[in-house]
C-alpha cells in the first residue's frame, strides 16, 4: 500500500514504512503511573524552531515517530502547526491534511499518540484517526467549541498557559509575579473546561515555557512545579531546544543553536522529573530517558535495584 491513497499525503510518497508494532500501552490509562513520561515531538510543519521542514513529508514523519516510539517514547506528540513566535497561521484543512495520515499509522504501530493543535475541527479529526490525547497551546484564546469537544471525548487535554498567539504572545510577557499570575490564568481556563463537563481528572496543566515567558519567567515557573501540582492535575513540562536555553548557553553574544541544547534539555527534564512533573515534551528521547533514570534514582535511590558501591568508588 501506498501513502498516495491516503488523502491529504500529496502525489510525492514513498511506499508505506515498515511499521514494528510494539508492545507497550495501549492507551494512556495504562502509561507507567510510577515514573515520570516522556512525549517525543513529532513537527510536520515547515517552520517550527527546531526542526521545521525536516519532517513535512509524510513518509518522514511517520519514519521519525517510528524511531521515538521504537526508542521508548510513552506519547508522541504530532502537530502540523508552528507555533513559535512569529510563525504563520495553518488552516486547519492543511494541519489536517499533514498530521492525520501519520497519527492513523503511528496508532497502528501502537503508539499512544497526542495531537498539538489549536483547532477543534483538527483535534476531532485526529481523535477519529486514533489520538488518544488533545495537546492545546492556545491557553487563553483557546476556541470557544473546544470544551466541548474535550468533554464529549473523554480524553485527556493539555491546557497550556499562554497569553496572546504566535504573532503577539512576545509582546504579552509582562508580569508582577509570573507565578501567581499563571496559576490564576491557568483556574480561569479550568473553569471554562470543567464548567462545560470536562472531568477535573481529563485535565494536564502545562505553564507554557517559552509562551509570552521571557527567560526568568520559564526559570520561575520551573521552580514552581510543586505549586503547579497544587492545582491537583497532572504536570506537563517542554523545555525541549527553547530559546531560554540557548541563551543560558550563549557564547560571545551569540545563542547556541537548538540543536545544541538536547543536554540541557535533559538536564531541565530531569529536574522537572525529581520535582514531581508527569511527564515532559522532548526532541531528544534517547538522552531523556537517561535523564529521568537518573532523576528517579535521586529522588528513590531503592527504584534502581543495584547494590550500593565500596565507599571511594
Amino acid at each position: 500500500m501506498s501513502l498516495g491513497a491516503i488523502p491529504g499525503t500529496g502525489p510525492a510518497t514513498s511506499p508505506l514504512p515498515v511499521i514494528r508494532p510494539v508492545k507497550s500501552a495501549k492507551n494512556v490509562a495504562q502509561l507507567p503511573k510510577d515514573r515520570t513520561l516522556v512525549m517525543g515531538i513529532l513537527n510536520v510543519t515547515q517552520d517550527s524552531f527546531s526542526d521545521g521542514g525536516k519532517y513535512l513529508k509524510t513518509d518522514d514523519a511517520i519514519q521519525h515517530g517510528l524511531r521515538m516510539l521504537y526508542a521508548g517514547a510513552d506519547i508522541i506528540d504530532v502537530g502540523g502547526e508552528s507555533t513559535r513566535p512569529g510563525a504563520d497561521y495553518v488552516e486547519p484543512s492543511a494541519e489536517q491534511g499533514r498530521i492525520v495520515p501519520v497519527i492513523a499509522a503511528l496508532v497502528k504501530a501502537g503508539a499512544i499518540v497526542s495531537v498539538d493543535t489549536m483547532h477543534t475541527a483538527t483535534a476531532r479529526a485526529a481523535l477519529d484517526a486514533g489520538a488518544q490525547i488533545i495537546n492545546d497551546v492556545s491557553g487563553l484564546t483557546h476556541e470557544a467549541d473546544m470544551p466541548a469537544l474535550v468533554a464529549e471525548r473523554k480524553v485527556p487535554y493539555v491546557l497550556m498557559h499562554r497569553r496572546g498567539d504566535q504573532q503577539t504572545m512576545v509582546a504579552e510577557a509582562n508580569y508582577d509575579d509570573v507565578v501567581a499570575e499563571v496559576v490564576d490564568e491557568l483556574k480561569t481556563v479550568r473553569s471554562t473546561f470543567t464548567d462545560a463537563g470536562v472531568a477535573p481528572e481529563q485535565i494536564v496543566i502545562d505553564p507554557g515555557l517559552g509562551f509570552a515567558k521571557d527567560p526568568a519567567h520559564n526559570w520561575a515557573l520551573l521552580q514552581a512545579i510543586p505549586e503547579l501540582k497544587t492545582l491537583g492535575h497532572k504536570v506537563l513540562i517542554g523545555t525541549s531546544r527553547k530559546r531560554f536555553l540557548g541563551a543560558l548557553l550563549a557564547e560571545a553574544g551569540k545563542p547556541a543553536p537548538p540543536a545544541e541544547r538536547d543536554v540541557a534539555t535533559a538536564a531541565t527534564s530531569a529536574l522537572a522529573a525529581a520535582a514531581g512533573a508527569w511527564c515532559v515534551r522532548v526532541h531528544d528521547v534517547e538522552g531523556t530517558l537517561d535523564a529521568l533514570k537518573v532523576a528517579a534514582a535521586w529522588t528513590n535511590p531503592a527504584s534502581t535495584g543495584t547494590k550500593s558501591a565500596p565507599a571511594g568508588t
